[in-house]
């Protein structure tokens, strides 16, 4: 739920008891604070929408305004100040010290009430984005400190779409937000009035919700999304299940079609003290959720270690080469050597299989072989497709220029022939690193 907050600092009690009962309602929370220090907390913990600065306080009404200025320059709270003046000049200074409103009292309860609210939507209407109609990262990261801080279980769900850039570079800016658009519509009747629905991003999504819901939502929502997505392809890229961007002259990996990744945390078995700790959390888990190709979700859960255990990560820089050009390989070798990796080169095709089962490499350089029997694509169609567990990204290169063929079967990179060994070697670098990530 959107729970707008209001911060009434009045040292008066039975006036801010008042406007609190005139105010408060299932839409907006309302907090109290007798003195500025006190004040200063409460922004802190809840960030406000709107702050009624009282000219009762034992402290220069315009200096208070200067400092919720300075302090609250990333999420501009609207300040409404209020003074038994009822001078022009009194209200002038007060404005400019930067106050959004002035009022004067007494005033009447139902014109407090519709200024108020008039602000606090105002506030709210500015932040929204245009083409999703969602909330925009300052107000998501507002909510998400207020659920920290709020005495409530709850779970936060960061919704990603993979691979959009690519997507807009083939089918265009207006296909891109139309499918962000289909994908906000479906999180919107995932979740209800309870839930809070945001961006933190263009195609970052974020929901507030509780941990018992945050499962079934996310399930849910990877189902939708690969449900519709082939609806955004051309039928020939929705059946291939890739797309290309350029031609078969350049080399390519694979540019998967689009995928939705969701990372959820709850603090049902984890304690959450402040906002970067959430966020922090939030983006290792999300991290986990896009290692794979395929839409999918992560949910933080209970972890029960030994007291000083250590993970050690053991980084895999294994190169396995099937190059029948004896020169090349020997090239190959030698390079791959020099900058660290360990490698291992195979003759013939039908030894790659069992070398695969004693070296387990990161990555394989397959070359497509004889030009008639193009031998290399059938061992990367059994690799990719018949070999269980296997995780290495395959390079294939090839003097046959036919794109679509080889990344058929299977391959993680088309590299046409003749390549730049700094080319070749780029791309090693860049699944090496995906493939220990």
């Amino acid at each position: 739920m959107l729970v707008k907050v209001v911060l009434i600092i009045d040292k008066r009690k039975e006036q801010s008891t008042k406007y609190k009962k005139i105010l408060e309602n299932n839409d907006i929370s309302v907090f109290v604070a007798s003195d500025f220090a006190q004040g200063l907390n409460y922004m802190n913990s809840f960030e406000p929408d709107l702050i009624l600065l009282s000219d009762s306080l034992d402290f220069d009404i315009k200096k208070a305004i200067e400092q919720i200025r300075v302090l609250t320059y990333n999420t501009r709270p609207t300040i409404v100040a209020l003074s038994k003046s009822n001078h022009i000049q009194d209200k002038i200074e007060i404005l400019d010290a930067g106050a959004d409103d002035f009022l004067s009292e007494p005033i009447n309860n139902e014109e407090f009430k519709a200024r108020i609210t008039a602000h606090i939507r105002r506030n709210f209407e500015n932040s929204f984005s245009e083409k999703t109609m969602l909330f925009n990262s300052k107000i998501s990261y507002k909510m998400m400190k207020r659920a920290i801080n709020n005495n409530s279980e709850w779970a936060i769900m960061l919704i990603d779409v993979d691979n959009l850039e690519f997507y807009k570079e083939i089918y265009g800016e207006l296909a891109k937000d139309k499918l962000l658009q289909t994908y906000s519509a479906i999180i919107q009747s995932t979740i209800d009035n309870n839930d809070y629905l945001g961006q933190l991003a263009e195609d970052d999504f974020v929901v507030i919700t509780e941990p018992e819901k945050a499962e079934k939502i996310a399930n849910y929502l990877v189902y939708a999304f690969d449900t519709v997505v082939s609806k955004f392809y051309s039928e020939t890229d929705a059946k291939r299940g890739f797309v290309f961007m350029h031609g078969d002259d350049e080399a390519e990996d694979k540019v998967n079609l689009v995928a939705t990744s969701i990372g959820v945390i709850t603090n049902k078995y984890k304690k959450y003290t402040d906002l970067k700790q959430v966020v922090s959390s939030l983006i290792s888990t999300h991290k986990l959720a896009k290692y794979k190709t395929e839409s999918m979700y992560v949910i933080e859960r209970p972890k029960i270690s030994a007291d000083n255990g250590v993970e050690e990560k053991i980084e895999n820089n294994n190169i396995l080469i099937a190059e029948p050009d004896e020169a090349l390989s020997i090239l190959l070798e030698a390079t791959a050597r020099l900058q660290g990796y360990n490698v291992k080169v195979v003759n013939e095709f039908d030894d790659i299989f069992c070398a695969i089962e004693d070296y387990e490499p990161s990555i394989i350089i397959l070359d497509a072989g004889n030009s008639e029997t193009l031998k290399g694509l059938e061992v990367c169609r059994k690799l990719k497709f018949e070999t269980q567990n296997l995780k290495s990204n395959i390079i294939f290169t090839t003097t046959i220029h036919d794109k679509e063929l080889v990344l058929n079967a299977g391959a993680d990179l088309y590299l046409p022939k003749p390549y730049e060994l700094s080319v070749m070697f780029g791309w090693i670098k860049k699944f090496n690193e995906n493939y220990n990530s």
